[in-house]
């Protein structure tokens, strides 16, 4: 088996194969510290965008050969003394290591791109062009910012990288989402191309997609974020290990999970019909729809899509449902609040989206409106679970 210094050798032997690039520098020796900031900073701005790390190799000669130096504990610690000094501002994030690379001891830094740059050696900005480092220009700098600005930005407005606008589906968008994003009469006069219209509303920038635009418009939103769907079970019985009834997944662009989610609500819910005075039938549902609703949009809503695979859970028991939301309650959101109307978007461009699309008519308004149903209908009040991980509501049915 692979150990993570075995790949990151194979890695190595694979970049040197091609010779000195955007992702590769050789240098003999450590006597020329300057030198070696200076590819850091370049890697760490990672001007071309490929979120590849870069390496700097301290032990060969520019054309790959031994340069027969001697790697000692005090050696690499000075070199990963070089990103706490002061001179590298921002501080870049990197790792020094000791390898040996066909027979050849060598020192090698692996230098994460920043989040955060422009990073400065001294005050100035380098960046790679091919194999060597060069200043970096005005324009070159104004970028670095950008995506800096990007990277600050809430996930959902974030470019996804590697996307563009071809990764979303421009027929649907003008079809379904345009019309209902922007005022008919503003359509009617506006020569804009669909192109122009989506980074108008924040779907597509000049670095690609945005994760929110996948989720809204994009052709294959799972592609890109495995988790964004809704998991439905219907479970015969009160533990997840008794028999299944039913089970769906839930996938493909916001409207259309939602559209599937209240398909499936309305489907599941049990109603006792009572005959009033002069025939009439008064339906009792064992759950409100419209709770049922707005706290399966809310989960959706406010999920985390970032660094999980989770999807959204609808567990529904004999004598419960158990709605799970992945992720952490968000901002001033806590749990003395939460069922309150306190908001805050983790999410704020799925929210526009979704009220864009017709799954929400008043932000904050859907956990009062949901107690409200509940407690009409004849329910207990909803019971909110709090985690790290994640956000569960229980509902229990009608008494």
């Amino acid at each position: 088996m692979l150990t993570k210094r075995n790949r990151s050798t194979d890695r190595l032997s694979a970049l040197l194969a091609k010779g000195e690039s955007e992702h590769l520098e050789c240098k003999r020796s450590a006597a020329a510290i300057d030198p070696i900031s200076r590819s850091i900073c370049a890697f760490a701005n990672d001007l071309a965008g490929s979120g590849e790390p870069g390496a700097i190799i301290v032990g060969l000669e520019d054309d790959g050969s031994c340069a027969d130096l001697k790697v000692t504990d005090k050696l690499l610690l000075k070199l990963a003394s070089l990103k706490d000094n002061g001179n590298l501002q921002p501080l870049p994030s990197l790792n020094v290591s000791k390898h040996a690379i066909k027979n050849c001891e060598v020192a090698v830094i692996h230098v994460e791109p920043s989040r955060h740059p422009p990073v400065r050696f001294r005050g100035r900005v380098w960046v790679r062009g091919g194999p060597s480092n060069r200043q970096a220009t005005p324009e070159d700098e104004l970028r670095l910012a950008e995506r800096s600005i990007a990277a600050s930005r809430p996930f959902d407005m974030r470019p996804a990288p590697g996307t563009g606008l071809d990764d979303l589906d421009i027929v649907y968008a003008c079809r379904e989402y345009i019309p209902r994003a922007v005022a008919e009469e503003v359509l009617e006069r506006n020569e804009r191309s669909p192109d122009h219209q989506l980074r108008s509303l924040r779907l597509v920038t000049s670095g690609g997609a945005t994760w929110g635009g996948l989720l809204a418009v994009g052709r294959d939103p799972l592609g890109r974020l495995p988790g964004a769907y809704v998991q439905f079970l219907r479970i015969d019985g009160e533990e997840i290990t008794d028999p299944i009834l039913d089970q769906q997944r839930l996938e493909g662009r916001l409207g259309e999970i939602l559209h599937d989610a209240d398909r499936l609500l309305r489907l599941n819910i049990s109603s006792r019909t009572e005959i009033a005075g002069h025939l009439t039938e008064i339906r009792h549902p064992d759950y409100p729809l419209v709770a049922l609703q707005q706290l399966v949009r809310n989960a959706v809503m406010h999920r985390s899509y970032e660094g999980t695979n989770s999807p959204v859970r609808i567990y529904w028991y004999s004598d419960r449902i158990e709605i799970m939301s992945p992720g952490s309650l968000y901002g001033r959101v806590n749990p003395d609040n939460f069922a309150r109307g306190q908001t805050d978007y983790r999410n704020p461009l799925v929210a526009e989206s979704m009220c864009h699309l017709g799954f929400a008519q008043r932000f904050g308004f859907g956990i009062p409106q949901a107690r409200k149903a509940l407690a009409e209908n004849g329910n207990p009040d909803p019971e909110f679970s709090f985690s790290s991980a994640n956000v569960l509501v229980t509902l229990r049915p009608k008494q």
